[in-house]
């Protein structure tokens, strides 16, 4: 009592505690977003342009809806933003360009892409303008509700989004346009072009090779790796990332759990009593074995539901194909483990069959099935008498077949009167495969399917053979509850040893591996190993995370990972422990190029290949555009050097891509000239129009002012 009352004496200094606390946690977050007064709802600015948080996620939820479930987030996300993307750089050069839709421009465009809707065109099939005006007029009256546009529905808000986009196609166009207008190839190049390919040389050549010096003989400093970076800037600029070790706990079924769900499939093959607490009576439950209710009782007790189907021996399980098979109806064989589920696999019901059908058929949809269109008139009654009339008159007189074919909808198999040539079990709707396959050469009938009533005539039926319906208990082989808990206590006690030992050693004390991911970006989603993990991610960037912090992370399926940051790379130049399986390479190459002519001596091939003990080669009509020497690869530089050569004169040494070179030209074969290079002309005006577009996009890109907050959204 009298520390309840110390309580309430205190309450208003407590409150006020609590508040400062609160409002220290809000302004805290604040300035670790860095955004309170920024970025908090812009997504991005573009040459200028803000791109606002509302807008954007609105877009993003579009793009998800035209996706589908299958793309995930971040996938939509990028798309969204490299139509944002294109939309704001392109617009800065149609502003600079004054590039603009005039009002008779956009009624043409818009004539043109609705030219063919019906809501625009009038008795005769012709557009009318005035029909679209009072469309449009309507859909304004009418925001935000919607209005039907050919297959879809539509608002004024999106008319006028899709009358923008429209408009900035047509802006794109005349730019491009302009951008291909000053890019056609010359008479001059198509000659350069022609000599390029058509020029050849024969050269005789030494080659020493790099690989004549053994690696280890090769020191390399860090001090150079980082002067040669500096000396290729534009090689090694990054941006920003982060490397990360993990290891996986998975919540995998121990062997125990195996056994659990073995033996409970077992328990659902026998009939068993049980006590209901409902009637306090016994029940006797019918087990698989023999139970006439199969379909029922798979879907009950199965995680594979039944399929009303004749399979082949091939269609059987891998595992237990002959076992099961060899089967009578109503034996079963199991339990046997596949597909990570115990199952118990029961015989039905065998059939011989033919191992594929070739038929003919007219098909009659009717209102509401899935082959019927806007011509459809017939009720299901309605179609059902017309299918049995047409079969009424076709076996009364089987030629008539054909000529009764206008009655089909199935205007592709009508163009082969109406045959469905050579298909297997599986490759027709259950109603007619099940007629087609069950049934004998020369039968007619009507069979009902969702796309309507068929008039099949069985024309030819291959081999039959043995094929048996089966009903199989399934259960996936889970991990248990006490597995998930040991996972997690697994998971928790590395996690807790991390506080004051190292990641490696920890991994290595509990048997996990460690595995490294590097280069991570900011805006990545995917991490080898774990999948989409978007979360780890956002945490490695965070401005709190630093390297050697560490956090366990769910895996929705799989269990947990323990993620530890191994480095933060800033943007800008590589370092150069990361650069260096890429620059060491190369100063190794320029190393032994360097000790390779130092002990060559000799100012002829010949001598050259004999005081360095290696044979000379030699290399036929050999061109600048595919500058490849026989038994050497591609050595452009060696290649042009040649080219510079007289015939019969000799080169100095020169460092080549696989070793130090010298070459002789024995042979120098010019191009014969042409008559007309007209046609080089046209070929390079093609190659260089069709990719005038994307360079030029992709130079603007680059050349664009961009700040990119995504990051802090997604």
């Amino acid at each position: 009592m009298a520390v309840l009352n110390k309580i309430r004496q205190r309450s208003i200094f407590l409150i006020a505690i609590i508040a400062m606390a609160l409002f220290a946690f809000v302004l805290s977050d604040l300035f670790r977003n860095s955004s309170a007064f920024g970025p908090q709802d812009t997504i991005a600015t573009i040459n200028g342009t803000e791109i606002k948080r509302d807008e954007f996620m609105g877009n993003v939820e579009n793009m998800q809806r035209q996706m589908g479930p299958s793309a995930t987030t971040t996938q939509t996300m990028n798309r969204v933003w490299e139509q944002e993307l294109r939309r704001a750089v392109l617009e800065t050069q149609f502003d600079e360009l004054g590039l603009s839709v005039e009002k008779e421009q956009m009624r043409n465009l818009l004539r043109n892409s609705f030219s063919t809707y019906p809501e625009f065109t009038n008795e005769a099939g012709i557009f009318d303008e005035n029909r679209l005006n009072e469309f449009i007029a309507n859909l304004k009256a009418i925001a935000p509700e919607r209005a039907p546009l050919g297959n879809f529905q539509i608002n004024y808000a999106e008319w006028v989004n899709n009358e923008n986009s429209i408009a900035v196609g047509a802006k794109e166009q005349a730019y491009f346009n302009m951008i291909k207008a000053g890019v056609g190839a010359t008479i001059a190049e198509a000659e350069v072009e022609y000599n390029l390919e058509s020029a050849t040389v024969d050269v005789k050549f030494v080659n020493v090779p790099y690989t004549s010096i053994d690696d280890s003989e090769i020191k390399v400093s860090k001090s150079e790796i980082s002067k040669y970076i500096d000396n290729h800037k534009a090689k090694y600029q990054v941006e920003a990332s982060r490397d990360i070790n993990f290891v996986q706990f998975v919540e995998s079924a121990s062997l125990e759990d195996e056994n659990a769900v073995k033996d409970n499939v077992l328990a659902l093959l026998e009939t068993r009593v049980e006590y209901n607490e409902v009637s306090k009576l016994n029940d006797t439950i019918v087990g698989f074995k023999n139970t006439k209710d199969i379909e029922g009782f798979i879907n009950a007790n199965s995680d594979v539901k039944y399929t009303n189907s004749f399979v082949a021996k091939s269609g059987l399980p891998d595992v237990a194909q002959d076992s099961i098979f060899n089967l009578s109806v109503g034996q079963y064989y199991g339990p046997y483990k596949d597909n990570n589920m115990y199952k118990i696999t029961k015989v039905v019901e065998e059939r011989f069959m033919p191992d594929s059908v070739k038929s003919r058929h007219i098909l009659i949809p009717f209102v509401g099935s899935r082959a019927a269109d806007a011509e459809t008139v017939q009720t299901e009654a309605e179609a059902k008498a017309t299918a049995d009339s047409l079969l009424a008159i076709i076996k009364g007189n089987r030629s008539k077949f054909v000529d009764l074919l206008d009655f089909s909808i199935d205007k592709v198999s009508n163009e082969k009167e109406g045959v469905l040539d050579w298909y297997a079990y599986n490759s027709m709707v259950p109603e007619f495969r099940d007629y087609t396959f069950e049934n004998n050469k020369g039968d007619l009938g009507v069979v009902k399917t969702d796309f309507g009533f068929h008039v099949i005539e069985i024309l030819d039926q291959k081999a039959k053979s043995r094929m048996v319906k089966v009903a199989t208990l399934a259960q996936t082989i889970e991990p248990s509850e006490n597995t998930i808990d040991d996972v997690f206590n697994r998971t928790s006690k590395f996690e807790i040893a991390l506080q004051d030992k190292d990641f490696q050693d920890v991994a290595k004390e509990n048997d996990v591996q460690v595995r490294p991911v590097n280069n991570i970006l900011e805006l990545d989603e995917n991490i080898p190993g774990l999948g989409s993990q978007r979360a780890i991610v956002r945490w490695a960037f965070e401005d709190g995370t630093k390297v050697g912090d560490y956090k366990r992370f769910s895996i929705p399926g799989v269990g947990y990972a323990v993620v530890q940051v191994t480095a933060v790379n800033k943007k800008g130049l590589m370092t150069p422990e990361a650069a260096s399986a890429t620059v060491i390479p190369q100063i190794r190459k320029e190393k032994k190029a360097k000790m390779i002519r130092e002990k060559i001596s000799g100012s002829t091939v010949d001598a050259v290949a004999k005081n360095q003990n290696v044979s000379v080669s030699t290399a036929s009509a050999v061109n600048m555009k595919n500058p490849t020497l026989s038994g050497a690869g591609l050595e452009p530089t060696v290649v042009g050097v040649a080219f510079g050569l007289k015939e019969g004169e000799t080169s100095k040494l020169i460092d080549g891509n696989k070793g130090v070179f010298m070459v002789q030209v024995t042979k120098k074969t010019a191009a014969p000239k042409l008559d007309s290079y007209q046609a080089i002309v046209n070929r390079l005006n093609g190659s260089r129009l069709n990719a005038a577009q994307v360079k030029a996009y992709e130079a603007l890109k680059e050349a664009a002012d961009i700040e990119d907050n995504r990051a802090l959204f997604y």
